[in-house]
């Protein structure tokens, strides 16, 4: 097990033994993780490497290996639970990009709440990465992002349902942490 999950090191160590098989998702997750980066002045000084750390951690679920529900922010949260993976990254990971949305459309909704929800910069920074970095790594602008998923996935689909519900939070988190990055809203 690497050790400091909650550093990037420590994270990228953990993705990089879960995650290059499934090619285009290693692509996005060192992609998302490099945006986290970039994205860090949106967050304090303290919460940084947290943030790093959990956009490398994000997808992790999607790991053949972790799948249990075949949710994977649900299955990611779960396997760092079992790793001893700091509380705070774990909820990190198991809320990101909206999660809420397509645990109500997969009927886990329960299973999910058992992960509280912080609704802080370092999530909305964590959805700006994840949401403006498209599937095999390109950098996305919002708008594209969210046209891509719903592309990609069947209308009526878990997925395709979550994203469109989701879509007016996930801006916004967007938009909070673009406000805090050019320095218009506190931290």
């Amino acid at each position: 097990m690497p050790s400091g999950l909650d550093t990037p090191q420590g994270a990228a160590e953990l993705a990089e033994s879960l995650l290059p098989p499934l090619g285009n998702r290693w692509l996005h997750t060192q992609a998302v993780a490099a945006r986290a980066r970039e994205a860090s002045p949106a967050v304090s000084e303290e919460d940084r490497d947290l943030l790093v750390a959990a956009a490398w951690l994000h997808d992790i679920g999607y790991a053949p290996e972790l799948k249990q529900t075949g949710f994977h922010p649900l299955d990611g949260a779960r396997h760092l639970e079992t790793l001893g993976a700091p509380a705070r990254l774990v909820r990190l990971v198991a809320h990101h990009s909206g999660a809420v949305y397509e645990a109500e459309q997969r009927g886990l909704t329960e299973e999910l709440a058992l992960y509280e929800r912080e609704d802080s910069p370092v999530l909305d920074a964590l959805i700006y990465a994840d949401m403006t970095t498209g599937p095999a790594g390109q950098s996305f602008d919002f708008d594209r992002r969210i046209d891509e998923i719903l592309v990609r996935y069947e209308v009526g689909s878990e997925v395709h349902n979550a994203i469109s519900k989701a879509r007016p939070y996930l801006g916004a988190a967007v938009e909070r942490t673009r406000a805090r990055l050019a320095g218009d809203q506190p931290m």
